[in-house]
């Protein structure tokens, strides 16, 4: 079936790359390329002496120091679900600590914004964080969203959330959010307020943020902030808990970074999310039949991969196949228990039925349930769990009917060695699903999502014809 004018397409998968052959009239939808920063480290020295709408980094410290010579510093991190360039020359956190340490601060917390997620181990930091962080008197938390000796209740948003909060966060004078901003399939936008919701929200804060009907709303998604409900709860959270300062990135394809935004919570990252507005969008021209995808850096796990399904919908026909590439990584490859035992539903009454049971006043709500309704709209959108092909080397057989997965099982049948790098497995799951969709849809329209969960793909609108 293959023949030598196939393409030859290599796509991220995790930290490595996959190859994968596509028939000759698919089309690479990808993002117009965005140049990394010359010199990032000057970058983010100068974003940090003349920030956004804020005074320097430097001065904030100098003057709540002067007020209180023990006065406590907390800088918020991004867990493992993100590549946030903590280390190595585009590193952000040693330059903040550097200043820090100048203007007289002894005691310094790394919060790590885990959300919902579980505690991630020291192995799991070493990975992104700086050594340095590790050497000296810096005390790096997790943070525990089910601890309530971990959190404070601050108030409620309007529209009736409790506002849980980090009890480290709050208790310390000079707060600094970090993070990455992309397009985010529910808050339209990842980093900025997000660092803190849902950061280090307790679990209870999450029943109507992320309850069933702030998820079917029209406007929780990619891009978008104008009316969007889950943004304006993640905004009203995080200027209830406030913060000091924000340094904030935007990365490439290649996850260089392009751009770097410090200072005000959200002016700064207005700044950042002009730019991702304009560098992220994939315009096309028609949706189509078959969307080849993969789940990015984000995707160590069958929740995270999500974003990347939400995502590649978008640009298929009702009715149409995605094919997604996963390297689920992580300690579980399906995701926490709480995901677990929602996703059957899913498989079991279908989309529309879950949506209705998740909102019917019967229901408990369940952390992370979310998740399943995103995945709803994707089979609300192809129709049935057999045009989801998911390729994942650690989500196969058993493993995959036991969770009830939605989705195909794209190692299904396959005769696979258990020497066989994951990478080559994830290969051959997505060539045998390219082929077999070919082999019966010789015609049918083929897109390959190059960048994953990170382009967003949009129906651009066709100009009326005038009439001369």
């Amino acid at each position: 079936m293959i023949n030598n004018k196939w393409k030859h397409v290599e796509l991220p998968f995790g930290n490595g790359r996959v190859k994968i052959k596509a028939p000759p009239h698919a089309d690479a939808l990808k993002l117009v390329h965005c140049a990394a920063l010359a010199d990032p480290e000057k970058t983010i020295e100068n974003s940090l002496r003349h920030p956004i709408a804020s005074p320097s980094l430097a001065e904030i410290t100098r003057q709540k120091v002067r007020a209180n010579k023990n006065a406590q510093a907390v800088i918020v991190v991004s867990d493992n679900t993100r590549p946030v360039p903590y280390k190595g020359s585009s590193g952000i956190l040693e330059p903040i600590i550097k200043i820090l340490s100048k203007k007289g601060i002894k005691n310094l917390n790394i919060l790590v914004a885990n959300g919902t997620h579980r505690a991630l181990d020291e192995a799991e930091l070493k990975k992104f964080l700086p050594d340095r962080i590790f050497a000296g008197d810096i005390r790096v938390i997790n943070h525990l969203c089910r601890e309530k000796h971990e959190l404070r209740l601050i108030g409620k948003t309007p529209r009736g959330s409790e506002i849980w909060i980090n009890r480290h966060y709050l208790d310390a004078d000079i707060k600094i959010l970090t993070g990455l901003v992309e397009p985010h399939f529910m808050a339209g936008f990842s980093g900025g307020r997000k660092s803190i919701c849902p950061g280090l929200i307790g679990e209870a804060s999450t029943y109507i943020f992320h309850g069933p009907q702030l998820m079917a709303d029209q406007y929780s998604d990619s891009l978008n902030l104008k009316k969007n409900p889950c943004h304006e709860e993640s905004l009203a959270m995080a200027r209830a808990a406030g913060a000091d300062f924000m340094v904030n990135v935007t990365l490439n394809g290649e996850n260089r970074v392009t751009g770097v935004f410090a200072g005000d919570m959200e002016k700064a990252h207005l700044a950042a999310i002009a730019k991702v507005k304009n560098d992220n969008a994939i315009g096309i021209a028609h949706e189509y039949d078959l969307v080849i995808t993969h789940a990015g850096f984000v995707g160590i796990n069958h929740y995270q991969a999500a974003k990347a399904a939400v995502e590649a919908a978008k640009a298929v026909k009702r009715g149409g196949t995605i094919i997604l590439l996963a390297n689920n990584t992580d300690k579980d490859p399906v995701g926490s228990s709480n995901y677990k035992a929602v996703l059957p539903l899913l498989r079991r009454l279908g989309p529309d039925g879950l949506n209705a049971r998740l909102g019917s006043n019967a229901w408990a709500f369940i952390p992370e349930q979310w998740e399943v309704q995103m995945w709803a709209r994707v089979l609300k959108k192809l129709g049935s769990c057999g045009k989801l092909i998911y390729c994942s080397p650690q989500l196969t057989g058993p493993d995959f009917e036991a969770d009830g997965l939605p989705g195909t099982d794209g190692g299904s049948g396959l005769e696979i060695s258990k020497d066989t790098d994951t990478a080559e497995i994830a290969q051959s799951m997505a060539q045998r699903a390219i082929e077999e969709f070919y082999a019966e849809n010789t015609k049918g329209r083929i897109a390959i999502l190059e960048e994953g969960p990170y382009g967003v793909p949009f129906l651009k609108k066709t100009p009326k014809r005038t009439i001369d």
